[in-house]
Order: structure tokens, then sequence, then C-alpha cells
């Protein structure tokens, strides 16, 4: 019997011309079988827009949902819900209304870098650590092909959750390159080389991941750099990785400066993984 399609939530950015992550979810869709169904959420991300009236952007009549999102949509045989949302708590919004439609996977678009350095709306971490599914950034430019998954894992952790990020990462990785017909690759990187794990935990991994130890990428590095190397190596579509639920004093979301620098490391599409993710 044929499963009943998942839902994907797209975050759509009315200040946009180019929406990058409907196009991309447009696209990746006539990978699946069944095709998901879309939630796309139109929101403005007021952290990272200016909301003033004079922003011509911030104007849309019908004819440019009509233009912009239901004829792609409906050109593409999806079937869809459109949600405009005009609430102030933008992150918020997108936590809620995806927790709500039970939604396998959020599309989040990311612009391109404007310096050297990446840097990433507080509102948008915000989404990442409390997401109840995967969230997926959406570069523009990044390639719209899910032949190859790259997982980053770290073999050496001890704590428990950091162990249980690990599996976490791991099953979302191996669903979703199942899902696209995708070939898996594992990554970890290592500072210390007392570290580096010894062929037969490495055949322990193969054997209980699936993914054969030639598939398997252990190299001494910082992370992100590890990350990158080896995302351009195997010519990865995109990069699952996870960050856990952290919680400074006060309360406040820890970004994580690794998690940070991976992301601005890479130019490929990037799923994040927490702990109150699950596979959908």
């Amino acid at each position: 019997m044929q499963a009943e399609p998942k839902t994907i939530f797209v975050v759509v950015d009315p200040n946009d011309d180019n929406h990058v992550a409907l196009e991309r979810v447009l696209t990746t869709a006539k990978l699946r079988d069944p095709q998901p169904k879309l939630v796309i959420f139109v929101a403005v991300d007021g952290e990272a827009v200016d909301t003033r009236a004079s922003n011509d952007h911030l104007f849309r009549d019908e004819f440019w949902f009509r233009d912009q999102i239901r004829k792609p949509v409906e050109d593409a045989g999806l079937d869809y819900e459109l949600q405009v949302c005009w609430s102030s708590d933008w992150q918020g919004a997108i936590i809620q209304e995806s927790k709500r439609y039970g939604a396998e996977l959020v599309y989040l678009p990311v612009h391109a870098k404007t310096s050297r350095r990446f840097t990433f709306a507080e509102s948008k971490w915000q989404v990442l650590k409390q997401a109840k599914c995967p969230v997926v950034l959406i570069r523009p430019g990044a390639k719209s092909n899910r032949k190859v998954v790259l997982a980053t894992v770290n073999f050496q952790a001890q704590k428990t959750a950091q162990r249980e990020l690990n599996r976490l990462i791991s099953s979302q990785a191996s669903y979703f390159a199942e899902r696209y017909g995708a070939e898996l690759h594992l990554v970890n990187a290592y500072l210390d080389s007392m570290l580096y794990p010894d062929r037969g935990a490495l055949a322990k991994l193969a054997d209980k991941t699936g993914v054969p130890t030639h598939r398997i990428h252990v190299k001494q590095g910082y992370t992100n750099e590890v990350v990158a190397e080896v995302a351009k190596e195997v010519d990865a579509d995109l990069v699952v990785m996870g960050t856990l639920n952290q919680y400074g004093e006060t309360g406040s979301l820890l970004r994580g400066n690794t998690a940070e620098r991976v992301i601005g490391s890479l130019d490929v599409d990037v799923m994040v993984c927490n702990a109150s993710a699950t596979a959908g």
C-alpha cells in the first residue's frame, strides 16, 4: 500500500525576487515517490528585510501570488496549501506552523554571502534550534541534484547527547539518501591524532550504518575545513549536520561556533538536525 505523501514546509519571503527554497523543492519533489505535499509559508523576515513602506518589494498583488507561487506549483502537479503570515515573530511562526502541519522538512532560503565572513541572523538560528523537524538551508546557486548526501558525524563523541545526535544525523541522512536514491557518505574531523578511530571501529560503523568504508572519510583538521574539503571531493549535493539544543545561563540559545563555521564554509544545501527532530 502506498504511503501518504509527507509534508514539506517551504518559506517564501515576498521581499525576494528569486524564491530559491520554492524552486528547490519543485525540483527535488520530482525525485520522490510519492511526491510530498507543500505548505507554502509567505512571510517577511523583519530582522533581515527593510520593512518600511518605502520598500516597494513589500507590496505584492494577486498577480504576484498567481505568477510567482501558484502557477509554478500547479504546473509541477503538486498538492499544496498557501499560508500568508503577518506576525512580527517570523521565526516563532515558522516553528509553530511547521509543527502544526506535521512537516517532515522545513525549506528555509539563505541569501548569498555579502562578505567573506558568513553571517546568519539570530532569527534563523532559532528556527534551526527549535524546529521539530530538520531544516534545509537553501543556497542561491547551489546544485538542485540529490545524488550525493554527506553526513557529518563525530566518532569520538563521549557525551550521551552527542552520541544521540550522531545517531540522529546518520538516520536522517540514510532516510533521505534512500528517498532520493542518493549515494551516502560520512565525514568525521578530528584534531588529536590519538583520536583517530581504528579499523575495527570503522568496520563496525560501516556495518551499523550500511555505508561502505570507502565512503567513510576520517580526516585530521578543523571540522568546517574537513567537511568543506570532503564535500568538494565527493561532489556532495546535500550536507547533513547536527546541532544541540543548548541554552546559556540567561536561557538564550547558543549559536554554536562550529555549526556556524561549517554552514559558512559550504556552498551547497545544508540539512540541520537537532535533538527534537524526527524522521517523520
